[in-house]
């Protein structure tokens, strides 16, 4: 298996970040996860685009874009599969030990590891811990993500891929690595970028391609809602058949199959849209 660090591809076993990095002593960085189909990225101007806003909101400096490009060209090339999980992870790079950022530049790593198409459906929880809308990482893919790590781990406890939060006000607003759609009297809807939630990709197609709405939503809507759905850069889009102990028999729903077949139509005919 060959990585990008820090300007060229090196063998996993022997590449090396130091202990010292900002991204590792306190979650100084931002990340994107692509998939690659068939050695080929999808939606990579997209991710690239937000990369940098996310390097913009943190403080950090923007990676080059041009660079970062090539470095996905080349651990694609280099590591051949079917159906991939492309990480990109930008640090703030060697610091001191503390807050304060160093001046040693920034960490650039790219690797590539095999992924599995999805089920069609699948089982989610709520959580009680909240997303706080006004946070100062909020709308940021950023490495501090242990919230999330502790929420999938209540998941797969309870025999769910997937935990939900609400915000600071009572709304519904994303999963640990997903955004959430509900579909009510026919119509599908998602919260808007506002209630916290990441700006997902995946997201921003499913909007465009289905003419969902972006609505303000109280929790409980997870409880009347006719189907639900989950986007994500490797779900894609995926049906929800259980929420917490309620089962939505069925699923996926007609509505959600539409979107389904929508989204994989669409992304079939540009891998770059």
């Amino acid at each position: 298996m060959k990585i990008w660090l820090n300007g060229g591809l090196q063998d996993l076993d022997t590449a090396r970040v130091s202990v010292l990095d900002h991204g590792l002593t306190v979650g100084d960085g931002i990340f994107e996860t692509v998939k690659t189909v068939e050695g080929r990225p999808f939606a990579l101007t997209r991710h690239l685009d937000r990369l940098a806003r996310s390097a913009r909101g943190l403080g950090l400096p923007e990676p080059d874009l041009d660079e970062v490009r090539a470095a996905c060209a080349a651990v694609i090339g280099a590591n051949p599969m079917p159906l991939g999980r492309l990480r990109i992870t930008y640090t703030g790079g060697l610091s001191p030990l503390g807050s304060d950022r160093g001046d040693q530049g920034q960490t650039l790593v790219v690797a590539l590891g095999e992924a599995d198409r999805r089920p069609d459906a699948t089982a989610v929880i709520t959580v009680p811990w909240t997303r706080n809308e006004r946070g100062a990482l909020t709308g940021l893919k950023t490495t501090s993500y242990a919230e999330n790590v502790v929420a999938l781990a209540r998941a797969h406890e309870q025999g769910a891929s997937e935990a939900l939060f609400g915000n600071t006000v009572g709304q519904l607003c994303e999963g640990t690595g997903s955004n959430v759609f509900v579909v009510l009297d026919g119509e599908i809807h998602t919260p808007p970028v506002a209630s916290g939630c990441l700006a997902g990709i995946t997201r921003a197609l499913a909007v465009d391609w289905t003419g969902a709405q972006e609505t303000d939503l109280p929790l409980d809507v997870l409880d009347r809602a006719d189907e639900v759905f989950l986007t994500s850069t490797l779900r894609d889009v995926q049906a929800v058949h259980r929420i917490d102990g309620r089962e939505l028999p069925g699923a996926p729903g007609p509505v959600t199959a539409k979107a389904m077949r929508i989204f994989d139509e669409r992304a079939a005919d540009d891998l770059d849209p």
